[in-house]
């Protein structure tokens, strides 16, 4: 199928669905470049526990940290090799911009999840709408296709919400089951420099 043809058939599908079919397009790519950024974030290769990451990172002479997790133990580390008073409030305020980075787009993420059906259904309302006006008026067809575009219209809007709430919800609820594992890691991390700072164990 060449290019054009796909352009053809893209917009034919578009014009059926009606008014509602762009925002919802627009909704797809916002969905998944904001799971994309999260999946990003939240991805990590080392699955091993926080104790054997510090153990780890005590042990790492150089390198970048792989994920968000291997860079606050470097960051707690850094922090706590300075035996500062008050450690868990600068381990705090060194944690949030990780906090904030792991939950960064979550709540768009769920907004775009729980509006595309409703605008979909907004498409299927306005469909069916028409069909009842052209059955009103015995008008099989009509400027803006009568029944049979009427009846496409609401199908096809149903169809396009469904596909965009679907799998977002299925990989938005993954990415924040993610999020809460590595939220709980980070308050691992800081228990456990502060608890070693107060045996005074820390290297």
């Amino acid at each position: 199928m060449t290019l054009g043809k796909i352009v053809t058939e893209f917009s034919y599908y578009m014009d059926q669905g009606g008014f509602v079919m762009w925002p919802l397009v627009g909704a797809t790519l916002v969905l998944w470049y904001a799971i994309g950024y999260r999946f990003s974030v939240l991805r990590t290769r080392d699955r091993a526990s926080v104790r054997t990451r510090l153990e780890k990172g005590r042990s790492r002479k150089e390198g970048t940290p792989e994920g968000i997790v291997d860079a606050a133990v470097a960051r707690g580390l850094e922090i706590a090799a300075g035996h500062p008073p008050r450690l868990r409030k600068l381990l705090d305020d060194a944690f949030s911009d990780f906090s904030d980075r792991i939950g960064r787009h979550a709540v768009l993420v769920r907004s775009i999840v729980i509006v595309a059906p409703r605008a979909g259904l907004l498409g299927t309302v306005t469909g069916m709408m028409e069909t009842v006006r052209s059955l009103a008026d015995s008008n099989l067809y009509s400027q803006t296709g009568g029944v049979a575009g009427g009846i496409s219209e609401a199908l096809i809007t149903t169809q396009m919400g469904l596909a965009v709430a679907i799998p977002g919800m299925i990989v938005g609820r993954i990415l924040d089951k993610r999020q809460r594992q590595i939220a709980r890691e980070l308050e691992q991390i800081k228990d456990i420099l502060c608890s070693e700072e107060g045996k005074g164990t820390v290297a």
